[in-house]
């Protein structure tokens, strides 16, 4: 009985030393001697201010210039805004901004019965939000609210597309009207409705192209449209584009940039010199409008059914005798409406031939060797 008495305050002692041992707090050791510091780090590269990438352009020391270059240009021109839903598309801020957004310029109203208030051009014409702002892997983009390529008016089964900035030309610089471009018939005829029958001053970018003249058969080859290189298409096609002539860098202060006035520094790089236009440029237009106002077409009247019924009255030039490129209405040869087609699409064209000289000389001599040899 003693023996078992032993063992149970025996117990109790080991347990009463075990909780003591897990509850009691150790002694704080002694310190040893520091080590040795080890060696700093390499400083990793400072990142880029989040606003540095917009300060490069949306500051006063770039955009002053611009705003002085915009004032000098055709754009800037008050003079020329109009509102009507017709011409709004190119000719109004609204208005373009419609067409590119929608595809169509209708109006306050959204369907075309409203004109627009007539809106002079600015920069939120052009410029909306960028697409991007990994300007280093996606590109910039400059807030463009076009950089795809356009279909033409005339033929809308032709995408144009200069990749990049100068699609944004495209969408206004190309023709348009309401009639036919003209072409060799079974009739042999044409009928001129209008005193305006020219691509309404734009076709600079279908020139650039290659395409929409009217190409008469002839001795002059026409180059290969689009970009194909320089042995067998437009050189400056295939080389430069609107915004390396127009919008380049230049020594005077007055060209290029958001002037839109192409930059003689861009013609040096390539030429070492500036051409003042195609070859035979000056002389073939004149001898082509000469033509064109002596031929002789027969003027018309139109019945209740919209058929155009000759009066026999001669109508004498398609081109007026006391205009560069007014016409006169009546019906004409085929020949001489595609002759003249060429002929106001390249005075609207005003580049005397720079845009595309193959393609400016093609129907040129091909539109006098048609008309000289008409019977």
């Amino acid at each position: 009985m003693k023996q078992h008495k032993f063992f149970g305050l025996l117990m109790i002692l080991a347990s009463a030393f075990l909780f003591v041992q897990c509850t009691s707090e150790l002694p704080e050791p002694i310190q040893g001697p520091p080590g040795v510091n080890g060696q700093d780090g390499v400083d990793g590269q400072d990142g880029v201010s989040g606003t540095a990438s917009c300060v490069a352009c949306h500051s006063n020391a770039k955009r002053d210039p611009i705003r002085a270059a915009f004032a000098m240009s055709q754009h800037a021109d008050g003079g020329y805004p109009a509102g009507r839903v017709g011409c709004a598309q190119c000719h109004d801020s609204e208005g373009f901004i419609d067409q590119i957004e929608m595809g169509m310029a209708l109006g306050p109203a959204g369907d075309g019965t409203v004109d627009y208030d007539g809106t002079t051009i600015n920069c939120s014409t052009c410029h909306d939000m960028h697409k991007s702002f990994d300007f280093e892997n996606d590109g910039q983009d400059y807030a463009l609210r076009l950089t795809d390529g356009t279909q033409l008016f005339l033929a809308p089964s032709i995408t144009l597309d200069f990749e990049g900035s100068s699609n944004a030309c495209i969408s206004c610089h190309q023709p348009r009207n309401s009639y036919p471009i003209p072409a060799l018939n079974a009739d042999g005829t044409y009928v001129v409705t209008s005193t305006r029958f020219a691509p309404h001053y734009g076709p600079q970018s279908t020139m650039f192209e290659g395409v929409l003249g009217a190409e008469l058969p002839g001795p002059e080859p026409y180059p290969a449209p689009g970009d194909v290189g320089v042995s067998d298409g437009n050189g400056h096609r295939a080389l430069s584009s609107c915004v390396e002539c127009h919008m380049g860098p230049s020594s005077d202060p007055e060209r290029g940039g958001h002037s839109w006035e192409y930059t003689e520094d861009a013609c040096i790089t390539c030429h070492g010199a500036v051409p003042g236009s195609a070859q035979d440029y000056a002389s073939d237009m004149a001898t082509l409008l000469t033509l064109l106002r002596n031929v002789e077409g027969v003027a018309y009247e139109e019945d209740a059914d919209g058929n155009y019924i000759p009066t026999g009255e001669p109508v004498i030039g398609i081109i007026q005798a006391d205009s560069e490129y007014r016409t006169n209405t009546g019906i004409f040869s085929d020949v001489a409406a595609m002759a003249a087609w060429n002929y106001t699409t390249i005075y609207h064209d005003q580049s005397r031939g720079i845009h595309n000289p193959d393609y400016t000389k093609a129907l040129l001599k091909n539109s006098i060797e048609a008309l000289l040899n008409e019977d």
